[in-house]
């Protein structure tokens, strides 16, 4: 123990000794040394670091438009429409050969990246608006338009457990939506590598594949056979047929 009259010893009421300005100084560049390895630790990630480098590579080669970004989040892979390639026709979240072509060039590397990290597939739009029958908004369209990525990606053998969708409509544009070409670029699909995974429940084991899918009947099953002195159903009037919808969206957009 250090007596209470000693020099290194501050008493109530006078000022901190010099060595504890230095301790202080050292405690926090401390501090902010683990903050900047925190925000570093998808770049220092080398699988994410080698899927950045192959997907750079393919878009200086002109095989694909658009750009990847790395922060301390995971690493975004964004696909932007070029003058002559559209991923969905209009109004539309049915993929078109150009994006399946695009999905055949960025599902091996992501692939290669599902193995261990949570891919959330991002649906951007124009500001163009959209009523129709089958989408009643931009976030209907592209969280629609992001599912039908992740179903194309399923049909790649990609785990089911490290893939979701995520709709934005029109309200994270990348530039303003003040003509076409500006909205062609905001028409895009992001994929969002995330660095950490969806945590699992503790104690739970992992799903069997094809657990909780209906099965198909058999070919030659036989139906239920019918209850004795069951009343017979009431015939029921057709439904009326809905009416058209109107389509509010211009012709090129969302």
């Amino acid at each position: 123990m250090i007596p209470e009259d000693d020099s290194r010893v501050a008493a109530i009421g006078h000022p901190a000794p010099p060595w504890m300005v230095n301790y202080a100084d050292l405690m926090t560049e401390l501090v902010c040394f683990f903050v900047i390895l925190y925000a570093l630790s998808a770049a220092l990630n080398k699988d994410m670091q080698k899927a950045q480098e192959q997907i750079q590579e393919m878009i200086k080669e002109g095989k694909m438009a658009g750009q990847v970004q790395m922060d301390k989040e995971g690493m975004r892979i964004t696909l932007e429409e070029q003058s002559q390639v559209a991923f969905f026709e209009s109004g539309r979240a049915e993929l078109t050969d150009q994006m399946k072509s695009q999905l055949d060039k960025i599902s091996p590397v992501l692939l290669k990246l599902a193995e261990k990290h949570d891919i959330i597939v991002e649906g951007h739009t124009d500001n163009v608006p959209i009523a129709t029958k089958q989408f009643a908004s931009n976030w209907e369209l592209s969280t629609a338009r992001a599912t039908s990525v992740v179903k194309s990606l399923l049909g790649e053998s990609f785990p089911p457990k490290h893939l979701a969708a995520v709709g934005y409509g029109e309200y994270h544009p990348i530039v303003p939506n003040d003509n076409e070409l500006n909205r062609k670029k905001n028409r895009r699909v992001v994929f969002f590598i995330k660095n950490n995974p969806y945590p699992d429940a503790p104690g739970m084991a992992p799903p069997k594949p094809g657990a909780g899918e209906l099965k198909p009947p058999e070919p030659n099953a036989q139906p239920p056979a019918p209850l004795e002195n069951a009343p017979a159903p009431e015939g029921e009037a057709p439904a009326a047929e809905e009416p058209a919808a109107e389509a509010a969206a211009a012709e090129g957009g969302n």
